[in-house]
């Protein structure tokens, strides 16, 4: 991974795209230094997928998928980040340890019901069985609330979380020298 220090002008201009609030670029996008133009869909995506003004999931949400997914992956640089955003935004330690212990035990029945369960089964089968995807998975989360554009929101959530826990594990990237976590500081 190349540092801002020995950037040329190419890359320093797709860091500073992909700069954090904390002024950082994470690991997950400077793995990419090597090829700029992968960090610059990587981001856009990641973007798109998550921190989209236009996506009408709650937030904190959007944060227990792709804790979700990435606890099905067994991805820890992306549980650290993520799981800590979710527990911000959950802003209720006994909710939040409820949820948590229910996502590692893959049994996230424990902590929810309705909509947010049948998101929750939905993420899993599209994570590990990917190829067994049928219509009928896309009308359980209709019949549960969500509407189509949801259904299209979490399905790039969980899209963009298999494609991302697999660039971390692939390379071996870990979270040293990062700020974990989008609300850390606060």
């Amino acid at each position: 991974m190349i540092s801002d220090e020995e950037a040329e002008a190419p890359l320093k201009a797709v860091l500073d795209l992909a700069r954090t609030p904390h002024g950082t670029v994470d690991n997950v996008m400077r793995v990419h230094s090597l090829r700029p133009n992968t960090m610059k869909g990587h981001v856009v995506l990641y973007r798109a997928c998550l921190h989209d003004d236009s996506n009408t999931i709650p937030m904190w949400f959007q944060e227990v998928v792709s804790s979700y997914v990435s606890t099905l992956n067994t991805c820890p640089y992306s549980y650290a980040n993520h799981w800590a955003n979710a527990r911000h935004l959950i802003g209720d330690d006994a909710r939040a340890d409820k949820i948590e212990a229910a996502l590692k035990a893959q049994r996230p029945q424990d902590a929810f019901d309705g909509e947010h369960l049948e998101a929750l089964i939905y993420a899993e089968k599209l994570t590990v069985s990917p190829g067994t995807m049928v219509e009928s998975d896309v009308t359980a989360l209709r019949h549960a609330g969500w509407d189509d554009g949801e259904i299209l929101e979490i399905n790039q959530i969980v899209g963009y979380f298999n494609y991302a826990n697999r660039l971390l594990n692939g390379l071996g990237v870990t979270t040293d020298g990062d700020v974990v976590g989008y609300y850390a500081g606060e």
